[in-house]
């Protein structure tokens, strides 16, 4: 039986059926899920997806954390589930305080459109264990508010309990501190980042830097690290 992965669907989410895509894409079966439920389907894996829910009002990803199913998604993340949040859905678990911090308007007050460098600073989560520790890939990035902030005492964590994922290399595009680009929890099975690894499945639809098109299938990492860490789970 394949592994089961839910994508939740909130008013305003627009990367939904790219996520599911790209779950189908590594051979699991994609679960659409609803925000308004309370139920997560029996999933394996969770994918909270990108866009602008809410129309982003208030603060982005603030009302979504309040979304009848992200109670499910709390309880289940911390007995352990695989949760990804892309971009809003990175917002909504900074949101939710699964992961620490938040996400600000991007330091130069334009929504920013670029193929990014990213170095994998952490290659033992559920959604990089196909990586490795200080691999460059690039990644589709796209946000208007996506300047990671914490405190002094919360990047001091960060650095030194190796939370960090993901870190902007080349550029740093949206003011983000530390260069912080994605984050993951103490246990390892929470994972948030700005980029979009599910629009880099298939060459020729993704990245379209010289670099990339070699491969253009940087993002397949996320989600067959997601399948290795549900096998180990079972």
């Amino acid at each position: 039986m394949s592994a089961r992965i839910g994508v939740i669907t909130f008013p305003g989410s627009l990367d939904d059926r790219d996520a599911q895509r790209a779950v189908r894409h590594v051979g699991a079966e994609p679960v659409a899920l609803w925000h308004g439920t309370h139920d997560l389907q029996g999933v394996d894996a969770i994918i909270l997806p990108g866009g602008f829910s809410y129309g982003d009002y208030l603060r982005p990803g603030a009302i979504a954390a309040f979304s009848p199913i992200m109670t499910e998604v709390i309880d289940a993340a911390n007995k352990g589930m695989p949760v990804l949040g892309i971009c809003n859905g990175f917002q909504m678990l900074v949101e939710s305080h699964l992961l620490p911090g938040g996400l600000i308007r991007n330091a130069h007050q334009q929504f920013i459109r670029r193929d990014q460098r990213l170095v994998v600073e952490n290659a033992s989560t559920a959604w990089t264990n196909t990586f490795e520790a200080g691999q460059e890939i690039i990644i589709p990035l796209k946000n208007g508010d996506g300047g990671y902030i914490a405190n002094d005492e919360t990047l001091k964590q960060l650095e030194g309990d190796g939370l960090i994922a993901f870190r902007y290399a080349g550029i740093n595009p949206n003011g983000s501190l530390n260069e912080i680009a994605g984050l993951t929890n103490e246990r390892g099975n929470v994972v948030g980042l700005m980029p979009h690894p599910e629009h880099a499945i298939e060459p020729g639809f993704g990245p379209n830097t010289p670099a990339a098109m070699r491969s253009g299938v940087d993002g397949l990492g996320f989600f067959e690290s997601a399948l290795n860490a549900i096998t180990a789970r079972v």
